[in-house]
């Protein structure tokens, strides 16, 4: 088994269907390069999901305002994992943010690193990558484990990460389950 907490950002209903305004069209790619690498970190993987926030506050009720689509109570089909991860995901956290940092700290040890997964790069996994940098913590982004709003989106979002070696490195799913063995 591998170190570190395995984070699978937001793998939603909301970005995997191809008719919601948020899909991210390679998902299903993304979705893959998680399933490989789930089993290398066992019990050490959460799921995070985005809410819409009960009410909308400051630049949220602006953003909201682009997106009412998405205003629907935490409970709503939109928002659940996706199905092939709904089953088996071993913990899921939930935030009304981009960032997942704040609710991914408590499940990290000391001198420990996060594993960055999910949707979208070029949205919520940069914004979870930067924040648990500035605290200190080792960060990969697993490239071909995450899918961006689209293809240049995601590749200028992992050349940002990448500018921030070595608080973030991005990898493949490859390069760490070969660093597992």
């Amino acid at each position: 088994m591998t170190t570190g907490l395995l984070a699978v950002i937001d793998m939603q209903r909301v970005f995997a269907e191809p008719e919601s305004p948020w899909a991210a069209p390679r998902f299903a790619e993304a979705a893959a390069g998680v399933r490989r690498l789930l089993p290398a970190y066992a019990d050490r993987v959460a799921f995070t999901r985005f809410l819409a926030p009960a009410q909308p506050v400051g630049a949220w009720a602006a953003y909201y305002e682009q997106w009412p689509f998405a205003l629907r109570p935490p409970e709503a089909q939109l928002w659940e994992l996706a199905d092939e991860f709904a089953k088996t995901a071993p913990r899921t956290v939930d935030a009304t943010t981009f960032g997942k940092w704040p609710c991914l700290a408590p499940h990290l040890g000391p001198d420990s690193r996060l594993i960055l997964t999910g949707v979208s790069t070029d949205c919520c996994v940069l914004s979870t990558a930067l924040a648990a940098a500035d605290a200190g913590v080792e960060v990969l982004v697993v490239a071909d484990a995450c899918a961006g709003a689209d293809d240049d989106s995601h590749a200028k979002a992992l050349h940002v990460l990448d500018l921030y070696r070595p608080l973030i490195r991005v990898t493949s799913v490859t390069e760490l389950l070969a660093e597992a063995r």
